[in-house]
């Protein structure tokens, strides 16, 4: 399940920050994190253009985060992101997010897109973004330079189908 990022959630958002295997793909530099910087990024979390939730358990303890960024109201579309802490791993957690914020996208924004991209030659993340209902729509080739070299995004893309059910 999802919620609203809380300041108790910091320690373990670090905790997936500072692991090299979790943010190697990523073009942020995580590592750098501190709990400060943390702390503003939850304090800062819930914005027009932006909701970032915790993925958490039935304990209510942080998993991970699934975000809906660069909202967008004239194209009623999101991007999408979501990133979760090993434990997380392998238990269904990522998924259901997914599907949380995915209905919260359509349901509650009323969005009728949302995207996200990933490194091309990710296949265990292209694979779970197609398992959630992410359709793929095409290569952006050397769109990016990571760690010194030219990396090619994949992008993907979900339409809201009950839109089209109501119409």
């Amino acid at each position: 399940m999802i919620r609203r990022l809380e300041h108790k959630d910091a320690e373990f958002m670090l905790e997936w920050m500072h692991d090299r295997d979790t943010t190697r793909a990523f073009r942020f530099p995580f590592e750098q994190s501190t709990t400060e910087s943390v702390i503003k990024f939850i304090d800062d979390s819930f914005t027009e253009s932006n909701r970032h939730f915790a993925v958490v358990n039935e304990m209510d303890e942080y998993l991970g985060t699934v975000s809906l960024k660069n909202i967008s109201r004239v194209n009623l579309s999101a991007e999408y992101a979501i990133v979760v802490r090993g434990v997380a791993r392998g238990t269904g957690a990522a998924k259901l997010a997914t599907e949380n914020v995915l209905e919260y996208a359509f349901d509650t924004l009323k969005l009728h897109r949302v995207y996200l991209n990933v490194l091309e030659r990710n296949e265990r993340a292209r694979h779970f973004y197609e398992k959630c209902g992410f359709v793929y729509e095409g290569t952006f080739r050397d769109a990016i330079v990571l760690n010194g070299r030219y990396e090619s995004l994949a992008w993907y893309g979900i339409i809201n189908d009950k839109e089209r059910d109501e119409g």
